[in-house]
């Protein structure tokens, strides 16, 4: 499972693990997490790769909440998350987004 969620409870934010593996990053070399929580900005949030060619970043985000991101590839490619909660479509193209939702069970 790439989307690992972690709720604090002394305040309300979630801790989201968005881990991209070796297989989805395509042998990517550099990875960006890109979403509306960074306003899609593209160079906000590198992801670390990790020896097994697994990219991972751990991002707070406000519980309650979903949030609309895809992967970066390289700079040029991007990747939707196969174990995102949810799919809802681009307003840029013909592609859809992932969602993570902040929401405790």
């Amino acid at each position: 499972m790439s989307l690992k969620k972690q709720f604090l409870k002394s305040k309300p934010v979630c801790k989201v693990t968005f881990r991209l593996t070796k297989e989805q990053a395509k042998s990517a070399d550099k990875v960006n997490l890109v979403g509306d929580f960074n306003d899609w900005d593209k160079e906000a949030i590198e992801m670390t790769k990790l020896k097994s060619g697994d990219f991972s970043v751990v991002v707070s985000l406000e519980s309650g909440q979903s949030y609309q991101f895809r992967y970066l590839l390289n700079e040029s490619e991007w990747e939707n998350d196969w174990d995102a909660d949810d799919y809802v479509p681009s307003s840029i193209g013909d592609s859809d987004n992932s969602v993570v939702t902040c929401q405790a069970a």
